[in-house]
């Protein structure tokens, strides 16, 4: 048996950190506005006969087999750990060859974890007969990617990963809701230029500083993720009222709030890029992720974007993303 399946990268607009629980309590009406890219992260699972596991990442070269009467000791395994805790939580009872593969550069801040997890979960809760629900998916995806960075996940990457297009994700007592946002896709893919800066981003780090600090009652703090939510609300409508002034707009206003937050949000390498795309046609700027390295996207100007794009490409080390927008989350194929 061959199990495929596959799931998308996202890049946030607005409202990051906030989606890691308990921040989002303190601060009612917390939403997070992301879309979906068609860069994404496959599975392919392979049954075998002869009481093996093979676990395998082709984009980080690194592989290992183990038996599987030794499932249990993949909770430990640090090669390939959040592959190796996703098996041991599956307990498949049958022997396999799993490949993994990520379109997305290492540490991109565009939720290529995230994307991994969802799509190797996807073919493993194939492979060992649809245990769990689709529903299950995106909270099993957290809790054990937890477990592997040693600090809270964020919610919000799994759900461009499971459900595709363009979301706004709403924090809530309750529940978590997506809320699927009809936008203009060609619009966005004219205007947003993605670059990858090089260096691969601190994402641990940073949300952990910023959570410690919130959990420990800095204002300061409190008034800087009041204002995340309220960009990403912004954001939320200009996307839906096809105010691309607006979305401009918002981007930049939340820029230079976004770097107060941790200082490792930029480096002087992200502040380089920004600078040279501004001067070539870009009008905001947005940090992927949690930042400390990784990706930016750049709004441009009508007709600018590939102006924007020839300037970062010619920064040694930068990489210019080829991306479209992604209507299709998690894909399962078996055969």
């Amino acid at each position: 048996m061959i199990i495929e399946s596959s799931a998308p990268s996202r890049v946030d607009l607005a409202g990051g950190t906030i989606d890691i629980w308990p921040l989002y309590l303190f601060h009612p009406g917390a939403a997070t506005v992301n879309f979906a890219t068609s860069l994404r992260a496959h599975c392919q699972i392979k049954t075998r006969d002869d009481g093996r596991i093979v676990l395998e990442s082709r984009d980080r070269k690194l592989a290992f087999e183990t038996e599987l009467a030794a499932v249990e000791d993949l909770a430990r395994e640090e090669r390939l750990e959040l592959i190796s805790k996703l098996v041991h939580f599956f307990k498949p009872t049958t022997g396999f060859h799993l490949v993994a593969n990520s379109e997305v550069p290492a540490g991109a801040g565009m939720g290529g974890s995230s994307a991994l997890a969802i799509a190797c979960i996807g073919a493993l809760n194939r492979l060992v007969g649809d245990r769990y629900p689709s529903g299950e998916f995106i909270t099993i995806a957290a809790n054990i990617e937890t477990t592997v960075i040693r600090v809270p996940a964020g919610f919000q990457d799994y759900y461009p990963a499971q459900y595709g297009s363009a979301s706004c994700v709403h924090f809530r007592t309750d529940a978590i809701e997506r809320e699927g946002l009809e936008i203009d896709v060609a619009k966005l893919e004219s205007r947003l230029a993605i670059c990858y800066t090089g260096e691969p981003r601190l994402s641990g780090t940073n949300n952990w500083e910023i959570f410690k600090r919130h959990i420990d009652g800095d204002t300061t703090l409190f008034e800087l993720f009041d204002g995340i939510r309220d960009s990403a609300l912004r954001m939320r409508a200009a996307l839906l009222a096809d105010d691309w002034g607006a979305v401009s707009e918002t981007m930049r206003a939340a820029y230079p709030n976004r770097k107060r937050l941790a200082p490792g949000v930029t480096t002087p390498q992200m502040e380089k890029l920004v600078e040279i795309a501004l001067a070539n046609g870009a009008e905001a700027a947005k940090v992927c992720g949690a930042g400390g390295g990784g990706c930016i996207a750049f709004l441009c100007s009508e007709g600018r974007k590939a102006d924007v794009e020839r300037a970062l490409n010619a920064e040694p080390g930068v990489e210019v993303l080829d991306w479209k927008f992604s209507t299709e989350g998690l894909t399962i194929h078996q055969s």
